[in-house]
């Protein structure tokens, strides 16, 4: 049983991976199991490049971006388990013990983050009943995203980036990841607002 299943391995996916990931030393975090499942080709960072993404130095590619960020998370924060090379197709149950069934195996989790593209040709069932037009992109390119309250679906369950209704930069979808993050660290945290930041002063 996971304590956190993370659907996609793009921007939001990672982001909220990296959060969630670096809080493993604080006791309501220690033993929580993480996973991720990394499928993300026909993710759009596959074609981008960057040249006005904080932090990121310009020239840089998007699909550079998906390899190396997965591999931060993996040398940073090993505990992660990352699932790669699988399609998420079904998501069954009710909170706080959900079924996510893949092309190739299922799993359980008490809390998914659905972190995938807004492309209309999610198909996820299970999830299907929550998709509605995207409110902040062009109709005419048919964007969806998850009917969310502050990133919230249904108890349980979020949804980060495109796919909850953000527009599509870099920035805008890593803060909505990270913000999942700090939002499923505070439950663990009896309610108690938490995030987790790292500093030189502490080395």
């Amino acid at each position: 049983m996971f304590d956190v299943l993370i659907i996609g391995g793009g921007v939001a996916g990672v982001s909220c991976g990296l959060i969630l990931g670096s809080a493993h030393h604080k006791e309501y975090a220690k033993d929580k199991k993480i996973g991720i499942i990394t499928h993300q080709k026909s993710s759009a960072l596959q074609e981008a490049l960057f040249n006005n993404a904080y932090g990121i130095p310009p020239g840089k590619l998007g699909a550079e971006i998906l390899v190396e960020s997965l591999e931060h998370l993996k040398q940073c924060y090993p505990d992660i388990i990352q699932i790669e090379e699988e399609k998420v197709i079904q998501v069954q149950g009710a909170f706080p013990s959900y079924k996510i069934v893949t092309n190739k195996n299922s799993y359980q989790t008490k809390t998914i983050v659905v972190a995938i593209g807004a492309s209309n040709t999610f198909a996820i069932d299970g999830l299907m009943h929550f998709v509605e037009p995207h409110k902040k992109a062009i109709a005419s390119k048919n964007r969806i995203q998850l009917r969310n309250n502050d990133h919230l679906v249904e108890e349980g369950i979020y949804v980060a980036g495109t796919l909850a209704g953000w527009r599509s930069q870099l920035a805008i979808a890593a803060g909505s990841g990270a913000s999942v993050a700090t939002d499923i660290l505070t439950l663990w945290n009896d309610n108690i607002p938490s995030q987790v930041h790292d500093s030189v002063k502490s080395k």
